[in-house]
């Protein structure tokens, strides 16, 4: 993939605390994938208005089953990696 080299300015406080975040994969690498990370957000808030626009806003009841159905995710991952950590643990 071609790259190109860009200058930005960076608060100093924040720059320090990305370079030790950034340590092993590089600077470059660390804001490269935060900024395919952000431009993911902006794509999926354009999302999301476009949506609402088609289809209304998100009533208090679907607001309310999603995180409901996030928490059952969440619940199943912690299950499945806690079962894998203890089964290597055993052996």
């Amino acid at each position: 993939m071609a790259t190109k080299k860009v200058t930005v300015t960076i608060p100093e406080d924040l720059l320090d605390e990305i370079r030790v975040d950034a340590a092993e994969r590089g600077l470059s690498a660390y804001v490269t994938e935060a900024l395919r990370f952000k431009r993911d957000r902006d794509r999926l808030a354009e999302l999301v208005d476009w949506l609402q626009e088609e289809h209304g806003p998100v009533t208090e009841d679907e607001h309310a089953a999603a995180l409901a159905e996030l928490d059952e995710l969440d619940a199943e991952h912690e299950r499945r990696t806690t079962g894998k950590r203890n089964a290597g643990e055993a052996a």
